[in-house]
């Protein structure tokens, strides 16, 4: 009997409406990048005309700056930072490049975190608070699935089973079948009796 890794339960292809994890990945990864796309624009907007975006110390409720140029500046850069990581994401995804895939994922688990920060100190509603860290568990796992996915395809180790009724039977990499299979001698000739 075959052991089975106990993550390996949550390995899918399937994700998000029923499409593939990469095309999942490249759906998520382009959803992002429009996101923080507007969030520059109106980012850059602010810095072009400040006063449009000035609020009064009256309407803050206190006697601070809300933004100064130093945390546009940081606002912008971060901004540029998450359009970065997700354009290496969808590029990664779209072109089956796994590596490009992990500065999306390491973003995702921590904005999981900080969100599960978020609901454990939010206990007014709990019920919507618990979907939504369901919702970024499955974007999650969809990533990481699209990752494990590419990886496993770029890697000559993969180990394929092809399973009919009562039988499983391994089949050996493709390398490994081409150079086999060009190296038999063909059969004998026919002799007529």
């Amino acid at each position: 009997m075959k052991t089975v890794a106990p993550w390996t339960r949550f390995y899918s292809n399937s994700c998000c409406l029923c499409c593939h994890v990469r095309t999942g990945t490249i759906l998520l990864g382009v959803w992002y990048l429009i996101i923080n796309a507007v969030v520059l624009l109106i980012l850059l907007s602010a810095l072009a005309d400040p006063d449009q975006y000035h609020f009064s110390s009256s309407e803050l409720g206190g006697d601070f700056e809300f933004m100064d140029d130093a945390n546009m500046c940081i606002a912008i850069a971060i901004s540029l930072l998450m359009i970065l990581i997700c354009a290496m994401a969808t590029y990664g995804a779209y072109k089956q490049r796994a590596a490009w895939i992990i500065p999306f994922f390491c973003y995702q688990i921590f904005d999981f975190a900080l969100n599960t920060l978020v609901a454990v100190t939010v206990l007014v509603y709990p019920n919507s608070i618990q979907e939504y860290i369901r919702q970024l568990g499955y974007l999650i796992s969809c990533v990481w699935n699209c990752y494990r996915y590419i990886n496993g395809r770029n890697s000559s180790d993969v180990l394929v089973y092809v399973t009919s009724n009562d039988t499983t039977v391994l089949l050996p990499p493709y390398d490994d079948a081409t150079v086999n299979g060009a190296a038999k001698e063909p059969p004998p000739p026919y002799v007529s009796a």
